[in-house]
């Protein structure tokens, strides 16, 4: 099972503003009509109870909204762009630059991570009683792209843990409707398994099998701290143990001291020890066993042999009832903080000044340049942002060189 993985995604650009004149019968001279462009389409990710894992972003990983269709005369807006939705199963975890953005913690839950541009305006907008004729549109803003980081976190009432083959998948098995590979070796589960546990008059809850938990799981030896993320979010712990294991209080304590060194939240929680495998052993060695663990809830079952299941199930049951709700609080507010780059720099190389920059950019972007009315008003906004003012600092003279992307201007006074 893939619980962890990277896609990137790119929302839909908007769609360009066009110039346009009415052209009808008898109006030989009509004004301005250019549509605005669409916006594009956002990129939003949505909980679905339809999916159990991240496996169908193994290959496809990459996502790209459509983007809005530029506009049209007698002031038609373009079409905007769809919203492309991508489904994750409940229990993901929304990250950017490693930054928690979202907990898609609920089927239906949704969340926008990529927004799409705003369509450009077309030159219906921009005519004034001294530019009466504009032939000045803009153009539609890109959409934004993001890396985006999915974790998926089980969602259960109920985790099995313990060590490496004490029964685990067995348990569930014969509690529940999961079907686990079975067999006798060190490592036999190797992704989390969840299961459903039916006790009757429509009450039920959720169990998963974390697999086999070793020591210094919760430095990632044995792959344990990728499944104890999993453990984190269910509201009962409950304990496997080896009734035929030589040191059964040993065991308990390995367990328990990995759990506890990766997050101390373990320690909040309701838990139960479930003494497996008791048609292995005596009564007496049974007995002993239960000595070790006084003031504890220890329960004596066999999955083998289907001893005690029905009081296992039903003491689960309770216990969750008892428990309280697991409560994630992430920062939803989706805020990513980016360095703020200045708006204008300028590189001086002996007679020639080159201007770049941020707000350069979205200004090449957003104004049609190849028209008359587009230059203008481009030149304009780059006298609002004092770039004359900067260049004067900077020592320019009459006959210098200004080049700006890729047009060069010779600047006069």
């Amino acid at each position: 099972m893939i619980d962890r993985v990277k896609i990137h995604v790119a929302a839909g650009d908007g769609g360009n503003g066009v110039v346009s004149f009415r052209r009808e019968k008898f109006i030989p001279k009509g004004g301005p009509d250019g549509g605005d462009g669409g916006n594009g389409g956002n990129i939003i990710v949505e909980a679905t109870n339809f999916m159990s894992t991240l496996n169908d972003f193994k290959y496809k990983k990459h996502f790209r909204a459509q983007s809005g269709e530029k506009g049209m005369g007698s002031n038609m807006t373009g079409k905007s762009g769809e919203d492309l939705v991508i489904k994750v199963p409940v229990g993901t975890i929304l990250k950017i630059e490693g930054k928690i953005i979202a907990d898609l913690n609920e089927d239906g839950k949704k969340v926008i991570v990529a927004k799409g541009g705003k369509g450009g305006r077309g030159n219906s907008h921009f005519a004034t009683p001294t530019r009466q004729a504009p032939t000045i549109a803009e153009n539609g803003e890109c959409g934004e792209e993001y890396e985006i980081e999915f974790e998926l976190k089980l969602l259960a009432d109920v985790s099995l843990v313990g060590l490496p083959n004490v029964g685990k998948s067995s348990l569930i098995s014969v509690m529940t409707n999961a079907h686990p590979k079975i067999a006798d070796y060190p490592f036999t589960t190797l992704d989390p398994i969840l299961g459903k546990v039916e006790i009757g008059h429509g009450a039920s809850y959720v169990i998963a099998d974390i697999p086999g938990l070793i020591e210094g799981a919760h430095n990632g030896r044995g792959l344990g701290d990728e499944f104890l993320k999993h453990a984190e979010r269910t509201r009962v712990i409950a304990h496997v143990l080896d009734s035929s294991s030589e040191n059964v209080l040993n065991d308990y304590k390995k367990i328990r001291e990995e759990m506890l060194l990766y997050s101390h939240d373990f320690e909040k929680k309701a838990e139960i020890i479930i003494l497996n495998k008791c048609d292995l052993v005596d009564e007496q060695k049974v007995s002993k066993i239960l000595k070790l663990f006084p003031n504890r809830k220890v329960f004596v079952v066999s999955a083998l042999a289907r001893t005690g299941i029905e009081n296992l199930k039903n003491a689960l049951y309770y216990e969750i009832q008892k428990a309280p709700f697991v409560e994630f609080k992430v920062d939803e507010s989706f805020n990513i903080s980016t360095d703020e780059e200045p708006s204008i720099s300028i590189e001086k190389m002996e007679n020639s000044f080159f201007v770049k920059g941020k707000k350069i950019d979205q200004l090449l972007r957003k104004y049609q340049l190849n028209q008359p009315d587009g230059m203008e008003i481009f030149m304009k906004k780059l006298d609002e942002l004092g770039l004359e003012k900067q260049l004067v600092k900077l020592g320019i003279k009459e006959g210098d060189t200004v080049v700006i992307n890729d047009m060069e201007f010779e600047y006069h006074k």
